[in-house]
């Protein structure tokens, strides 16, 4: 039977920037914010669509080219006041987070929070904010910031759902683990079709050495996203402590079949050598 002594934590799997993921690779949707084109005034330092708006376009930049999106937004932010200029916040702590700078992207979307009075936008930039921050590992400021924006409620159930899961990786890192729990209940309610609310929720059970529970997360997880490589490692990692050893091999070779370059594959492939033994 497999012992694993190195099980993949709670904090590899949270929602938005983490420490050891791949930067942010966009905002979703539902946490975008698409303000109005007119009195947008901002330097030429992108090849601008007259139909896009600037934070659509600086959000896409980030992706591919931080640097130069965080050159944007600071020129954006330099001629700009209210509204637009915590709109070019938000896309500056994008940015950041994606440059691995992740206090200044908690920085920018705390001043984008306090530049605006949207309650939505307040709303979304202060849950960045807190990912922002579960990625330094302050997790204690990271919680009290998350219960601030949970208490807005900004009816928006993906936003609701997405803090929930930071606000259960902040509990889980500061040892509140039954409160954790509740918080994964609220997020698998809000988000029934958000993959990762499961899988946080199996590691939670797994960490807790409930592996029925576990078992029955990760399922659901699995018929949601199959081919997530983090999915099918936590699979197997629940599996092999359940000392399902032929369901762990299957689940970790699933990985190297579906990533073979990720991270996880690399962490899948030294579970199969720690079986073979």
């Amino acid at each position: 039977m497999l012992t694993l002594p190195f099980l993949i934590p709670l904090a590899l799997m949270q929602v938005g920037p983490a420490p050891t993921a791949s930067p942010i690779t966009a905002v979703p949707p539902e946490l975008q914010n698409r303000p109005p084109r007119e009195g947008v005034r901002t330097a030429p330092l992108l090849d601008r669509s007259p139909n896009r708006p600037a934070i659509e376009l600086c959000l896409d930049t980030a992706r591919s080219d931080p640097a130069r999106a965080r050159d944007f937004a600071a020129e954006w932010i330099s001629r700009t006041d209210g509204l637009q200029r915590a709109t070019g916040r938000h896309c500056l702590g994008v940015a950041a987070g994606n440059l691995g700078d992740w206090a200044g992207a908690a920085d920018a979307f705390i001043a984008a929070r306090e530049g605006a009075t949207d309650p939505t936008f307040r709303t979304r930039m202060g849950a960045l904010a807190g990912s922002a921050l579960l990625s330094q590992g302050r997790a204690a400021e990271a919680l009290t910031l998350l219960d601030t924006v949970r208490g807005e409620d900004p009816g928006d159930a993906y936003l609701r759902g997405a803090i929930a899961q930071d606000r259960a990786t902040a509990l889980v890192a500061l040892g509140r683990e039954t409160e954790a729990g509740k918080a994964l209940a609220e997020a698998r309610t809000l988000t029934p079709d958000d993959p990762q609310a499961w899988l946080l929720s199996a590691t939670l059970a797994r960490r807790l050495e409930d592996f029925s529970g576990a078992q029955t997360y990760i399922e659901r997880a699995a018929t949601i996203d199959p081919r997530d490589p983090a999915i099918g490692l936590e699979a197997g990692v629940i599996a092999a402590l359940a000392g399902r050893d032929d369901a762990a091999r299957q689940s970790f070779q699933s990985v190297l079949a579906a990533a073979p370059d990720s991270p996880q594959a690399a962490a899948a492939k030294s579970y199969l050598e720690q079986l073979a033994q």
